[in-house]
C-alpha cells in the first residue's frame, strides 16, 4: 500500500530501436532542458537582486532578514537548476549512446 516517491531516480530503458520521431523528441527534450536551466538562472538572479535591494533599504532594518533569505533562496535555486540540468543531460546522453544501433 505504500508508494515510493521517485523523482528523477528511475532510469527508462527502451528495448525498441530508435526512429526519427524519437530522435526529434529527444532534441525537443534537450532544448526544453536548456530553457528550464535559463528559467532557474533568471529566477535566481531576480531573487538575488531582490535580496540586495532589501539589504539596501534604510527604513526597514527590522526586516533585513528578508534580504538574506532571498539571497539564500537564490543560491538554492541556481544549485537545483544546475543539478537538474546536468542530471537530465546525462540521462539523455546515455539514452543516445545505449540506443543508437544501425537500422537493419
Amino acid at each position: 500500500m505504500y508508494r515510493r516517491l521517485n523523482i528523477f531516480t528511475t532510469i527508462f530503458r527502451n528495448k525498441d530501436q530508435i526512429i526519427l520521431r524519437d530522435y526529434l523528441a529527444l532534441e525537443r527534450t534537450k532544448l526544453a532542458n536548456e530553457r528550464t536551466l535559463l528559467a532557474y538562472s533568471r529566477t535566481s538572479l531576480y531573487m538575488l537582486l531582490g535580496g540586495i535591494a532589501f539589504l539596501q533599504l534604510e527604513d526597514f532594518k527590522s526586516i533585513i532578514w528578508v534580504g538574506y533569505l532571498a539571497i539564500g533562496l537564490s543560491l538554492v535555486l541556481i544549485i537545483v537548476g544546475i543539478y537538474r540540468f546536468f542530471l537530465i543531460k546525462y540521462r539523455l546522453t546515455n539514452y543516445y549512446i545505449n540506443n543508437t544501433e544501425p537500422n537493419e
